[in-house]
């Protein structure tokens, strides 16, 4: 047996420091693949219903890919791109006027390309958290700038998100001392995973809460146009938030554009220009061929809408066919997220089986009926359901939700 070597010694402890690698836990995402696996083995005529993932099922709208393949083309789009071309930052400001009314965008200081959202939020934090500055973020949610945050010193104070609060944040139960050295307060609206959409009154508030106790506010906004119902909601509408923090947008889900890596920063000057700094030291910019191709899905945004609209109407199919076999789902305003409540039991032909969490009901539902979701016990037990699933065309997608129906309604589940 080989000895240990010196290098496990010299792992940084914002990564488990002489443990890294040895932990034996494993992450549920890990455990989702593992059960998808050994259900495919134990049932390989039963093909898989894949509903955790959460990128879109399709790739970009032509009009993006054929401005890709000419932009690439250019000599002149062949070096580095730094921190983005004027041309996109005009774009990003359109766009934000037409779909959310945001208009006196100042393009040389309020708005920053991102190579997607995920690389925004890594970055930021570098900008502001030093050690032993809080981090207020709602959980269940996407980790990425605490986990950042912790990396640099700094400590995560978690703001459940429940269904009696119709998934915000409750502001006002933030003990004192956590606010007196929390800088940032990072939010998610249309949410992933609950689903859920902010309101304008939420908004309000928050930005007033924020000035109220000199916090940065990081709304990470991936779906905000992706919505079911209403008008497009953006933090920056509310006067005053442009005073207090940003607006993360993304490519990935509202234009079919995942893989693609390309976004933008917008809102408050001084923070777009830290986030600047930062990452003119941390990347070279996302290669420019991208970001034309991002500026025709832009000038698009009906490419979002009929998106929506796929996903709206996938949603009905999945809510009405959950709820017919005693489940409570109700569908989202926005994103492509079911969030419901997982049952306490569930009981077949005289056999009962109990589920102590979502993730008991999740892996039931891979190793029993192939049905895949993610679990969320955060704050409750709840599974996550994703319209993502690959059916082309609306009688694909009726076929699919109805084998779910027909899988699942030989079970009685309690709740």
């Amino acid at each position: 047996m080989s000895e240990e070597s010196y290098i496990q010694n010299l792992f940084a402890e914002r990564i488990g420091g002489n443990s890294f690698g040895k932990d034996t836990a494993i992450y549920k995402f890990e455990k989702i693949k593992r059960a998808k696996l050994a259900a495919k083995a134990e049932k390989p005529d039963t093909p898989i219903i894949d509903m955790g993932v959460g990128e879109p099922d399709e790739m970009a709208f032509p009009e993006v890919v054929n401005a890709l393949q000419t932009a690439a083309a250019k000599p002149e789009n062949r070096g580095y791109a730094d921190n983005g071309g004027a041309t996109f930052k005009s774009a990003a400001a359109k766009w934000m006027e037409s779909v959310f009314g945001v208009s006196n965008i100042d393009t040389e200081t309020e708005v920053v390309h991102s190579i997607g959202s995920k690389t925004a939020l890594s970055l930021l934090p570098k900008c502001f958290i030093n050690p032993g500055d809080v981090v207020l973020m709602t959980t269940p949610g996407y980790p990425v700038f605490g986990t950042h945050a912790q990396y640099l010193g700094g400590e995560v104070y978690n703001l459940p998100l429940t269904e009696e609060n119709n998934f915000l944040p409750q502001l006002g139960n933030i003990p004192a001392d956590i606010l007196g050295r929390a800088k940032a307060i990072v939010v998610n609206y249309p949410n992933n995973p609950t689903g859920a959409s902010a309101t304008i009154k939420f908004f309000e508030e928050l930005v007033s809460f924020a000035k109220e106790n000199d916090l940065i506010v990081i709304q990470d906004a991936a779906y905000s146009a992706l919505i079911f119902e209403g008008e497009p909601l953006s933090f920056l509408q509310v006067p005053g938030a442009k005073d207090v923090g940003v607006e993360l947008h993304s490519h990935s889900k509202g234009f079919n554009m995942t893989g693609w890596r390309i976004g933008f920063v917008v809102g408050n000057p001084l923070i777009v220009k830290a986030y600047a700094t930062v990452k003119d030291n941390s990347d070279s910019g996302q290669f420019l061929a991208i970001q034309e191709a991002a500026i025709a899905a832009l000038e698009n945004p009906w490419i979002t809408e009929k998106i929506a609209n796929k996903y709206s109407r996938r949603m009905d199919l999945l809510v009405e066919a959950l709820n017919s076999i005693g489940f409570k789902a109700t569908k989202p305003k926005g994103s492509f997220f079911l969030y419901t409540r997982a049952p306490v039991s569930v009981e077949f032909n005289g056999n009962r089986t109990e589920f102590a969490n979502g993730e008991d009901f999740s892996q039931w539902l891979i190793r029993n009926e192939l049905i895949s979701t993610v679990p969320w016990d955060d704050a409750g037990p709840f599974v996550r359901f994703s319209v993502t699933f690959e059916g082309k065309g609306e009688e694909k997608e009726q076929q699919i939700v109805a084998e779910i129906r027909e899988r699942l309604g030989k079970y009685t589940f309690e709740f």
